[in-house]
């Protein structure tokens, strides 16, 4: 049976009148891919600085690969890895050198960090890199550089804050693949996310957090059994009229409807009851006098999810189309037509 490599319980946290975290607690497996899932200003980058010993609760306790976060803090920081939101490199010193300025940071002896430094770069595909200048690097090796840096310690639990924010649909994947290398080696990996699709790809397990509080956690599929059925998905041609379509369709699912963060899409769960609902859905719009642009009909998705779990997206990045496309998977599209 697996130990448990993170557990929290009670966690709290507030800054002024903010409560960034209002007693969540939490039990990771050894060597699994949690995933902490949850909107810009949830509570998920608190909750890891908690864990990675950057910030004292103020209530609650919290053990990680069996030190105390608070009592065993300095012991703790040898045992785990920390990457976040933005790339923590020297844009002055060549890629070689940020990893062995690392490996001196743990205080290993010169000729061992820069022994690790070559490894780490070997193993996120940058030794060609190695010998330039840092600012010379993409965006995503810039990144992966990161995550170097947080591997030259071999830490037994790895943090990851948000590690793909940023980045291109290509460099994502490349990094959710090396996230599953890791993995297979048996790191422990703590992943914060705003992107459902990453969280539904990597973790085995996920935590959806809002506004401080663990809100649901379980399996990406047990999430999903949680509004069970089918969804269905519209878009009008009116978007100034969403909320009123919305509206409209009050009682004619398993749930209530929901619009996404663009404010352009309406979701309603539906159950087993998909063609009865959508039939009687475009008869109330048109009844309305209002014209369906799209109209669709798929599983449940993680968006789905959250959007029923707390009535509103995660607010990521619009602008980031291949997110937004993976998270529309499944879907079985009904047709695109005036009604």
């Amino acid at each position: 049976m697996s130990e448990t490599a993170i557990l929290a319980e009670g966690l709290k946290k507030s800054f002024g009148d903010v409560h960034a975290l209002k007693g969540i607690d939490l039990s990771i497996r050894e060597g699994s891919i949690f995933g902490l899932l949850g909107p810009n200003g949830a509570g998920k980058t608190t909750a890891v600085r908690i864990l990675t010993t950057l910030l004292r609760p103020d209530a609650g306790r919290a053990r990680v690969a069996g030190f105390d976060v608070v009592a065993d803090a300095e012991r703790l920081r040898s045992e785990i890895g920390l990457a976040g939101q933005s790339a923590a490199v020297d844009g002055n010193l060549t890629g070689l050198e940020n990893l062995e300025m690392v490996g001196r940071l743990y205080h290993l002896p010169r000729a061992e960090a820069k022994r690790r430094a070559a490894d780490v770069l070997e193993r996120l595909g940058l030794t060609d890199a190695g010998d330039r200048i840092a600012r010379t690097y993409s965006g995503g090796m810039r990144r992966r550089l990161d995550l170097g840096a947080s591997l030259v310690g071999r830490p037994r639990v790895l943090f990851l804050d948000e590690p793909t924010t940023g980045l291109d649909p290509r460099s994502r994947a490349s990094l959710w693949e090396m996230i599953r290398e890791l993995q297979r080696d048996g790191i422990t990996i703590l992943l914060t996310t705003q992107y459902l699709e990453e969280a539904d790809i990597l973790a085995e397990r996920i935590a959806v957090i809002d506004l401080g509080t663990v809100i649901a956690e379980g399996t990406p599929d047990q999430l999903k059994d949680r509004i069970g059925g089918e969804m269905l998905e519209v878009k009008l041609v009116d978007h100034a009229r969403t909320r009123e379509g919305a509206a409209l369709l009050e009682g004619l699912g398993t749930g209530a409807p929901t619009i996404d963060d663009g404010g352009t899409r309406i979701r309603l769960p539906v159950g087993t009851e998909g063609s009865r609902a959508l039939v009687e859905a475009v008869r109330r719009f048109d009844g309305a006098g209002l014209h369906v642009d799209e109209l669709a009909m798929h599983r449940p998705t993680l968006d789905d999810v959250f959007l029923t779990l707390t009535g509103h997206g995660t607010e990521r990045d619009q602008t980031d189309a291949a997110p937004a496309a993976a998270g529309r998977r499944g879907r079985r599209e009904i047709g695109r037509a005036h009604v």
